[in-house]
């Protein structure tokens, strides 16, 4: 029996262009995202460096871009957040018949994007739906690493088998399920969280 749902972020709430980054450095004179500048983005990610020393790496390694250009093309990927999702998950929490927790990848300029995006006071409606509310660069870990999940399993003190876990990336997903957590990879293309009991485990429970 499901007790609890953890919930990603990015592409199951919030929309995102997830080419946007890429799309928008490119047009400011960089032509390759290189493996050192993905390392620096995850150990950001993970709130191992602070978002002075991470602007600073890239705008460092590129002088003609501006703190304020990259801060810019950085939070690209942020778009909106769909009205009727939030109104989804406040029912959800109303209702009481799960623990509810959210589980995302992210960094302190992404939400701060979200925010000026959604504003303040939808951000804490939404942050207000759940028992739990982790972001990797606040709890220094980051999916699909299973250190993270487990993380999420110990602190709640959760079995997997009674939790749902829906994540849009695929890696995500299948590291979950290798520990025994039930998942829903979501296609954003086609797939709206607020069709969560339309999934078999839901229907058939």
């Amino acid at each position: 029996m499901i007790n609890t749902i953890i919930f990603d972020f990015g592409d199951v709430f919030i929309n995102l262009d997830k080419q946007a980054i890429e799309r928008e450095l490119y047009k400011l004179g960089v032509k390759t995202i290189t493996e050192d500048m993905l390392q620096t983005a995850m150990l950001y990610e993970k709130g191992f460096i602070s978002t002075d020393d991470f602007v600073n790496t890239f705008t460092t390694k590129y002088p003609s871009i501006s703190a304020a250009e990259f801060k810019k093309a950085w939070n690209a990927i942020i778009l909106n957040f769909p009205k009727h999702r939030l109104e989804f998950i406040e029912k959800l929490s109303t209702n009481k018949n799960f623990k509810l927790i959210l589980l995302s990848n992210t960094n302190a300029l992404h939400i701060e994007q979200v925010i000026k995006n959604m504003s303040l006071y939808m951000y804490r409606r939404f942050k207000n739906c759940f028992d739990k509310f982790y972001l990797s660069h606040e709890i220094n870990l980051r999916k699909p690493d299973t250190s993270i999940y487990e993380f999420v399993l110990n602190e709640n003190k959760l079995e997997a088998s009674t939790c749902f876990f829906v994540d849009d990336t695929k890696e995500n997903t299948e590291a979950a399920t290798q520990l025994g957590i039930h998942t829903w990879n979501n296609d954003p293309e086609k797939d709206d969280i607020t069709n969560l009991f339309d999934h078999p485990l839901f229907i058939n429970n």
